[in-house]
């Protein structure tokens, strides 16, 4: 029996015009496809949560590539993960997500070399989530330092996990703090 029983999935955009400044010639678009799931481990400890992390990388792809679909895979820069476990699991069953969403997300992007920023909490139902983001071939990219909140009203049960991803399509709005720019990555390390 598989370890993944959804009982829903959202998907939701944020487009961004301005900040109070002059609108953009391209607004920012913003998504987080998420999905709420049974939480297998809910009330017990587990020692081995391998199985599971392993079985997640389906769920990983599926929202991955929504969001490329959403989005268009040309246009994301910036990426991110998150997870919120519901008050009967624990925080390590959130953690998985870091292998399953992260892995998921290079896959469909071609391999990105910067590290998948993430949040993740143990939380009640109805809990909203900060999601750091940034460049996806740089850590260090200035402009691209942004969050997004991700949540849904009646999730996560006590028993459920509810897991995010989030891609967008360029840094800030008005973004004028200097630093490495996008233009100007080189090492092609993952940080500059």
């Amino acid at each position: 029996m598989s370890l993944i029983q959804i009982r829903k999935r959202s998907l939701t955009i944020e487009t961004i015009y301005h900040e109070g400044g002059p609108v953009a010639a391209t607004p920012l678009k913003l998504a987080a496809a998420c999905a709420v799931i049974k939480n297998p481990y809910a009330g017990r400890y587990e020692e081995n949560l391998m199985p599971f992390m392993a079985e997640l990388r389906t769920l990983g792809s599926t929202l991955a590539q929504e969001l490329v679909d959403t989005l268009g895979k040309a246009n994301v820069e910036v990426y991110s993960k998150a997870a919120i476990v519901g008050v009967n699991g624990e925080l390590e069953h959130g953690a998985v997500w870091h292998e399953a969403g992260g892995w998921a997300m290079r896959a469909v992007l071609g391999e990105p070399k910067a590290m998948v920023p993430a949040a993740k909490a143990v939380a009640a139902t109805g809990y909203r989530l900060m999601v750091p983001l940034h460049y996806i071939h740089a850590s260090y990219v200035r402009s691209h330092y942004n969050a997004m909140e991700v949540g849904i009203q009646d999730a996560p049960r006590p028993d459920e996990i509810l897991f995010a991803l989030v891609m967008g399509t360029g840094g800030r709005i008005h973004s004028r703090l200097g630093g490495l720019t996008r233009e100007n990555v080189a090492v092609h390390d993952g940080q500059r």
